[in-house]
């Protein structure tokens, strides 16, 4: 199946009961014991493979050798896929690191508009997504449609675009930021100029605090899952752990709360870290204290425990889960390789458009990894 539209069609059932693993490669048991606890990340010895793993990932390696395949894995993926990918991180991250290989075939293990992203900086690769359905919400919070009418509204504005966005979005946007870099490229646009920032309301608050810009106007959109993490419950958790570092993603609903937090002294400010999920992992490395609080998708916290192992991660929300992500099973991926279907295609004048935005953000600097 070929993909070429940005509209996403949401699943009607959670992405846990989405496939079930028949492959013979791979252990059944993984997916279930997944299921079960969706909050609790699986790790090197708590996956119970009984040798599956193994037998799974040498058939996932050796199909991805047979095509020439580059597989790319985004952060909040289940661990198994993590494991096994050439290159796990940050979406813009892996299409750059991408575009950088002599693949012939980039398999994307996240949602679309990241696969997107992969075939705008690598147009003449093939890009794969393991699941077409694999949206987000964040991404279909604003459609071309909405950005020209609002554009319209405010007609000398520049477009300030999240990467978290379709590549129509992208195409009418004047520049792209990720949330490592969002508060940089907005201080390198003229301070009297008019902007528009979508689509995420809560890195566009995050974004206008730390520049002041008075004169930025911000879409009303937002992760579902990353707007689930509420103040309250990081309230409670900063309670019940006084010593512990809180690691926030600006998209967080409970991101202003840990501002506030830290503002008012209840928190040490130097405990407070306003990070993208790339910036996480560097942060983890150089970690100081023995337990973080981290406020993203659960996704995360392999990659954390994998980067420092000696640390106490623990989740904000322990059922901060996006099921779009999790679409992506081990089953999902053989086929995708095995049959080459699913491919993502960008309509050129679409994709032209698109990377003008993207390098735009290069130009200035500091891109980071995204989300």
């Amino acid at each position: 199946m070929t993909r070429t539209s940005a509209h996403l069609t949401r699943p009607t059932t959670d992405a846990a009961t989405t496939d079930t693993v028949s492959d013979p490669h791979f252990d059944a048991s993984t997916t279930a014991e997944h299921n079960a606890a969706p909050h609790k990340t699986a790790t090197a010895a708590n996956r119970s493979l009984a040798g599956g793993y193994t037998a799974w990932a040498n058939r996932v390696r050796e199909l991805a050798e047979q095509r020439n395949a580059v597989i790319l894995a985004h952060n909040y993926q289940i661990p198994e896929i993590q494991d096994v990918a050439h290159h796990t991180g940050d979406s813009l991250a892996l299409s750059r690191q991408a575009a950088e290989t002599d693949a012939d075939i980039i398999v994307f293990c996240g949602v679309h508009f990241m696969a997107e992203s992969a075939k705008i900086l690598s147009p003449n690769k093939k890009v794969l997504i393991p699941d077409a359905r694999a949206g987000c919400s964040l991404a279909d919070s604003i459609t071309a449609k909405q950005l020209r009418e609002w554009k319209a509204e405010h007609p000398d504005a520049l477009v300030v675009s999240y990467v978290n966005t379709t590549a129509d979005v992208k195409a009418l946007t004047d520049v792209c930021c990720t949330s490592s870099n969002a508060v940089d490229v907005v201080n390198s646009l003229p301070a009297d100029q008019e902007i528009l920032f979508c689509p995420d309301q809560f890195l566009g608050a995050y974004v206008k605090r730390e520049t002041g810009r008075e004169n930025m106007h911000i879409w009303a959109g937002e992760c579902h899952v990353h707007a689930g993490i509420s103040a309250e419950q990081l309230t409670q958790q900063t309670q019940d752990n006084p010593s512990a570092d809180l690691y926030i993603h600006p998209e967080c609903g409970c991101a202003n709360s840990a501002l506030y937090l830290a503002n008012e002294g209840l928190v040490p400010q130097e405990r407070v870290h306003m990070l993208s999920t790339g910036q996480m992992i560097t942060q983890a490395q150089k970690q100081p204290h023995n337990k973080v609080l981290v406020a993203t998708e659960t996704g995360m916290l392999h990659q954390l425990h994998q980067a420092a192992p000696d640390i106490d991660f623990q989740a904000v929300n322990d059922r901060a889960e996006c099921k779009y992500m999790k679409m992506i099973t081990p089953e999902a991926l053989v086929r995708c390789l095995e049959t080459e279907t699913d491919e993502v295609t960008v309509d050129t004048n679409i994709a032209d458009a698109a990377r003008k935005s993207l390098e735009a953000m290069i130009s200035i600097g500091n891109p980071g990894g995204a989300e």
